[in-house]
């Protein structure tokens, strides 16, 4: 189906926002009326640029007040109308999309609504212009989208239709199941939008906190699906209201929008894409720094040990059970510090991943290798952090450890080094401000991953905002953050690595034999401990001289966890989970935030 995006989704002047949607590649655009009134271009040169983009005008948009209002009124409504008409025929467009009456002067009258809205309509006719009637979900008499089609109906005029919002449906907890009953060519618009769940006023919650559909909780696809069965055949349009989309970047904006209606019609069965390839656990995490020191002398207090070099490049490769630590030594210049530059996701199929990521406009990422090099495709995520596809040590694949030849160890060090981490946990990437809705859209379409219910962890200066999302099997976990203060550089910004151990007492003992800086947690919090759980004798001794924190779920699951120091922006979390524990202790994220920005 044809892709439109309403101007109010993206930032910036009309033709900017115009020049975004296009290169993104959608097909059309609604016409928002002030981004129209701003613009110094008259309606023939901006109808003009809009085709020179490849795009229509699928609608111009919006027009209130009008129908069940006195008299005097609906004469000036008329005649207003009429303008507009004409700037539309201008522009090239042949819809107008008119929202149900919130006017304090209105009536509840179906009646006199449907017969104004006739008589609108046969002004429209005359001009070639289609009115599509919208049901506000604050509307004054008129909120749902039945009673809108009922009015339509009584109308009886062939130039009137509905505008099917899925915001304003599904906000009111509606029943989409309805939208079958309504003839499929009286559905003139389709507009598309998500939301969270939030408790607030609907027309705050609509008018700054919509986002794209697969961002938010509302069963947006169900509600396509029922509109595609009743006939529909016009443009998928997106009508997102979004503070943050309207101070980020058009051009990123308008991607992810596009990214979204792809999903979208995917799981609504409209257009099929390349099978799903769920990727199943980390391969590895690269670290880039200018100052190798202080990493190398963490991961060896940690237990890894340095197993292979690249031959070409300055780059190694690190150890532990299944966990492996990449480190780039020409990755980041010295001010900026050791950071987590990319990931390796165990792939079923990486060649397919890559296929499946690039249909949903993931940017597929060149590698600059030597002839040698393992293929390896990778591609960015919103923040950055490149994403490789990988099947580690699998013969009917290319093998990624195969670039490393291994290191001359020691001979003691098999036995010095051993440690007690199995994998790698989770990992935690802190997004900018802008592309925190993004990213859970990218992974989860891009990924196939399964978002968590969003959680804002309170923190000395605001308030960390944190999604996980994981596989089905929890095998590959990545946490996404929201950080208070973008341009800190403490631990509210940096990226963190949280590494499986089956026994983590033992692990935060070698830590501390090793002087390798713990995170220390104050007194305060253990007293707290002591006073919601009962311990063993000596337990929480323990966990006070490691800076252990302390979780139980309502199932008896238990989590314990500790942290380094942060070197550059990364730090390491250790982690052990008994009992099916499977959050991630949520519960002492205050008490680690304040602990790191001291």
């Amino acid at each position: 189906m044809r892709k439109s995006i309403a101007t109010v989704c993206l930032s910036g002047s009309l033709t900017e926002k115009l020049t975004a949607a296009a290169r993104a590649g959608f097909d059309g655009v609604e016409l928002f009326e002030n981004d129209l009134l701003a613009s110094p271009l008259p309606p023939e040169e901006i109808r003009s640029r809009a085709a020179d983009l490849g795009l229509s005008i699928d609608l111009y948009q919006p027009m209130r007040d009008v129908e069940a209002v006195p008299e005097e009124q609906f004469v000036r409504t008329l005649r207003r109308a009429r303008r507009k008409f004409d700037v539309m025929r201008r522009l090239g467009t042949d819809t107008l999309l008119v929202c149900s009456s919130v006017s304090p002067y209105a009536v509840d009258d179906d009646a006199l609504a449907a017969g104004q809205l006739s008589q609108l309509a046969d002004v429209a006719r005359d001009f070639g212009i289609r009115i599509a009637y919208e049901a506000l979900a604050w509307g004054r008499y008129v909120s749902t989208y039945g009673h809108a089609w009922r009015i339509v109906e009584q109308a009886g005029h062939p130039s009137l239709g509905v505008c099917l919002d899925s915001f304003h449906i599904l906000s009111r907890g509606s029943d989409p199941k309805g939208i079958e009953d309504i003839p499929g060519e009286k559905i003139f618009f389709l507009q598309l939008a998500d939301a969270s769940l939030p408790a607030m006023d609907v027309l705050q919650w609509s008018r700054h906190h919509r986002c794209f559909p697969g961002q938010g909780g509302l069963d947006v696809t169900s509600l396509v699906r029922h509109v595609v069965n009743a006939g529909y055949r016009g443009p998928l349009s997106l009508e997102v209201f979004n503070d943050v989309f309207r101070q980020a970047g058009a051009a990123s904006t308008a991607v992810d929008a596009l990214r979204s209606l792809i999903a979208l019609e995917e799981s609504a069965g409209i257009s099929p894409l390349p099978a799903p390839v769920v990727p199943y656990g980390v391969a590895f995490a690269e670290l880039a720094t200018a100052d190798p020191q202080p990493v190398t002398e963490l991961l060896g207090a940690l237990g890894f040990r340095r197993t292979g070099r690249h031959a070409a490049k300055p780059v190694e490769l690190w150890e532990q059970g299944e966990a492996r630590i990449v480190l780039n030594h020409a990755g980041t210049t010295r001010r900026e510090g050791t950071a987590l530059a990319a990931l390796g996701l165990e792939s079923p199929d990486p060649g397919a991943a890559a296929r499946r990521a690039e249909s949903l406009l993931a940017p597929v990422l060149p590698r600059r290798r030597d002839a040698q090099d393992t293929p390896l495709d990778a591609i960015a995520a919103p923040d950055g952090t490149e994403m490789f596809f990988c099947a580690t040590r699998r013969p009917e694949h290319p093998d990624w450890t195969e670039d490393f030849p291994p290191c001359a160890q020691p001979a003691q060090a098999e036995t010095a080094t051993r440690g007690t981490i199995t994998g790698i946990d989770h990992v935690a990437l802190t997004q900018p401000w802008h592309h925190f809705d993004e990213a859970v859209l990218f992974h989860r379409a891009v990924l196939e991953l399964r978002p968590h219910e969003s959680v804002d962890l309170a923190d000395p200066y605001g308030l960390l905002r944190s999604r996980a999302l994981s596989d089905d099997t929890a095998g590959l976990r990545l946490v996404l953050n929201l950080a208070p203060d973008p341009e800190a550089q403490d631990g509210t910004r940096a990226q963190h690595i949280a590494l499986a151990t089956d026994d983590i007492i033992a692990t935060g003992l070698r830590l501390l034999t090793a002087g390798a800086g713990l995170l220390e947690i104050p007194a305060n919090y253990y007293d707290d401990l002591d006073a919601r759980y009962e311990f063993a004798p000596g337990e929480l001794d323990t966990y006070r001289a490691l800076g252990i924190l302390y979780d139980r779920d309502e199932h008896g699951g238990e989590f314990r966890h500790l942290y380094t120091a942060t070197v550059g922006r990364v730090f390491f979390e250790l982690v052990q989970r008994t009992g099916g524990y499977r959050g991630y202790g949520a519960v002492n994220a205050s008490v680690r935030l304040a602990a790191q920005r001291r």
